[in-house]
């Protein structure tokens, strides 16, 4: 029996219950292809890798240093304002990766000093937290409400052209395109504010390329009641197929990243709230390929050009062409951008409005610190306006 198009979930359970996959096809699907997916990433990183092992053995723990951060004051119960971070946080299953589980846990530790601090993000979404260790970040960094993208077993059965047809039949075992999902989709949305409604749907099985097609990739949309904001904010996260990483060619890659990228408009469309502001904070893979950036932004713009008023915005770039924010030195927010994977779009709702007005990167390279992943974490601050 397939599953809807969108699912509304309890906002009073923090996160549904998901059936783990099953680990001898885990082990039987990536122990064939682990090698294949990573091999770059290890050509450079071996003796890292088994310096790590060593320390391992050694009952060492690498020291996880911790960095000045620049994320503003907030105080939780603030009216009017919101602060927003996404964070791809390579939370991959052995042996696709092995030994982060002390850089997840340094993401909650790190998180929990910021709310120590009252300097927490109000809202965090994460891309790739598929293992145990992932999902705990939010509960260790007290997050007390907690939703989940898609499941391994959520699927979508719209309809498929022919050109779909094709380009499923296409697909190879060896690069993991046939082997159906063997993990959910790895998105979780942590919030400071009670969550009032909810919306996931995974992409068509047909739409992905390559070792994506291991995940159930797909949408996690939430809306939250914010102090002093008389509709929800609705905020939306993602994460849509690799290019390279996908070990297939830009041609079979590009076409899954077109199809995702179309069922994320029709999404968006079906699911979004015109009155509330709208939030899209993920890890959309767009890169520096023209390919790709037309096929995002040009959905990005055709989201406001349905609505005949709503002017989709990027909060980050917003933020770097402040002079006086302090993100306009900061060489991580720089990175980020020119690497083109994550990022923050905005869009206002009927009578509340979005404005960028401060920027950081509590998980990148300033001060010293090391990367806990191979994507940094970067939040934005709203002020949300009534008109």
């Amino acid at each position: 029996m397939s599953r809807p198009l969108w699912d509304v979930a309890n906002p009073a359970i923090s996160h549904p219950a998901e059936t783990a996959p099953n680990p001898l096809r885990l082990w039987e699907s990536y122990g064939v292809i682990a090698l294949k997916i990573r091999a770059r990433e290890l050509q450079v990183r071996t003796r890292n890798c088994w310096m790590l092992v060593a320390l391992s053995l050694l009952g060492i723990s690498p020291s996880l240093r911790s960095q000045p951060f620049d994320l503003k004051q907030n105080s939780a119960g603030a009216a009017d304002t919101l602060s927003v971070m996404t964070y791809n946080v390579k939370g991959l299953p052995w042996p696709v990766a092995w030994g982060r589980d002390g850089a997840l846990d340094a993401i909650g530790q790190r998180l929990g000093q910021l709310r120590l601090r009252g300097r927490q993000p109000h809202i965090v979404a994460l891309q790739e937290a598929f293992t145990d260790e992932a999902k705990a970040i939010g509960q260790a960094a007290g997050y007390t409400h907690i939703a989940t993208g898609p499941s391994a077993e959520m699927h979508e059965d719209g309809p498929v052209s022919v050109d779909d047809r094709r380009f499923a039949a296409a697909g190879s075992w060896i690069k993991g395109e046939t082997q159906g999902k063997f993990v959910d989709s790895g998105l979780q949305i942590l919030s400071d504010y009670p969550i009032v409604r909810m919306r996931r749907a995974a992409f068509p099985n047909f739409a992905c390329a390559g070792y994506d097609c291991l995940a159930n990739k797909g949408i996690l949309l939430i809306a939250v009641t914010v102090p002093g904001v008389r509709v929800p904010v609705e905020i939306l996260t993602t994460h849509l197929n690799s290019r390279h990483a996908s070990g297939v060619s830009d041609d079979r890659s590009l076409y899954a990243y077109q199809r995702q990228v179309e069922f994320l408009s029709r999404f968006v469309a079906t699911n979004h709230d015109p009155a509330s502001p709208l939030i899209m904070a993920g890890d959309f893979n767009m890169g520096p390929r023209p390919s790709r950036r037309s096929l995002l932004l040009g959905s990005v713009r055709g989201m406001s050009n349905d609505r005949g008023r709503a002017i989709v915005r990027d909060g980050l770039s917003s933020c770097l062409s402040n002079p006086a924010d302090r993100i306009a030195q900061s060489a991580d927010a720089r990175w980020i951008l020119k690497r083109g994977r994550d990022w923050q779009f905005m869009s206002d709702g009927e009578h509340v409005g979005l404005k960028a007005t401060h920027a950081a990167v509590p998980f990148g390279r300033a001060g010293g610190a090391e990367m806990l992943s191979d994507h940094m974490g970067f939040s934005v601050d709203y002020q949300l306006n009534h008109s």
